[in-house]
């Protein structure tokens, strides 16, 4: 089983700027050997998830992964949900929107809408968002079971930029204002010149599955701005939740009446 983990653990490494990988760089990337990661590499190949390019030999996601992806969205359409919702957060709090799910013991990114403005932020397709240095992730733990919590503070926590938070009791604290709150936030923790602010998603259990968050250069953010984005953010989770049959938690229902109030 330790095996499997870690041959799919280096689909992660692909991303819209990293969309071919070669075998030597994927041995730097997930920190196995060479030998190893060929094994890896060439049985993901032979399940249609990976395929390799005729000349460069570097390799790329498969038709597999779009195969998967088809169905999914034709058995659990959650783009037809999620997008118009941020569509319209994007257009009402004119910065970045964007979505995320649970997978596992991550936080993917599912979603997004940027902004118009010329000075935005951009978030990647399929970005694997950090728990602790994001809004998203702060939303998620703060409505989430203290197994996930304590799994994710076991670590590792790496530092993105200066202002990362990787002490873990502020972190359990953060998470504590999040629960009493509804509302994840982070300001130039994961990027340098970011402020974010996140709500979270529920599944049927009342469980957060994910997190739905506006994210905006920190040179516009101030307390107008973010209780503005706050109130829009909440809007558009309970929206997509009750789009994808969640239903919100209790106290994250009372937490945003208090914040209404």
């Amino acid at each position: 089983m330790r095996t499997v983990d870690k041959a799919l653990k280096l689909l992660d490494w692909f991303t819209d700027k990293r969309s071919e990988i070669g075998l030597s760089e994927m041995a730097r990337l997930s920190g196995h050997d060479k030998a190893t990661v060929h094994r890896m590499l060439t049985t993901l190949a032979r399940h249609g998830l990976l395929e390799q390019h005729s000349t460069l030999k570097t390799y790329r996601l498969g038709a597999g992964i779009l195969r998967l992806a088809r169905l999914r969205e034709a058995c659990f359409p959650v783009g037809a949900v999620v997008n118009p919702v941020l569509e319209q957060l994007a257009a009402d709090t004119r910065e970045t929107a964007h979505a995320s799910l649970l997978a596992g013991a991550q936080l993917m990114t599912i979603g997004t809408a940027e902004a118009t403005r010329s000075t935005r932020v951009s978030i990647e397709p399929g970005l694997i968002l950090p728990f602790h240095a994001t809004a998203s992730g702060i939303a998620v733990l703060g409505h989430s079971p203290d197994s996930l919590v304590n799994t994710v503070l076991a670590g590792p926590l790496p530092r993105f930029t200066a202002d990362t938070d990787c002490d873990i009791g502020n972190l359990r604290k953060r998470i504590a204002e999040c629960r009493r709150t509804g509302i994840g936030i982070s300001d130039l923790g994961y990027e340098s010149d970011v402020c974010s602010t996140a709500a979270p998603l529920f599944g049927p259990d009342g469980w957060a599955c994910g997190a739905v968050t506006v994210a905006a250069p920190a040179s516009r953010m101030n307390a107008d701005v973010r209780r503005q984005i706050t109130a829009a953010v909440v809007r558009a989770a309970f929206e997509i939740t009750r789009g994808l049959g969640g239903e919100p938690a209790a106290s994250f229902k009372s937490a945003t009446e208090r914040l209404a109030a």
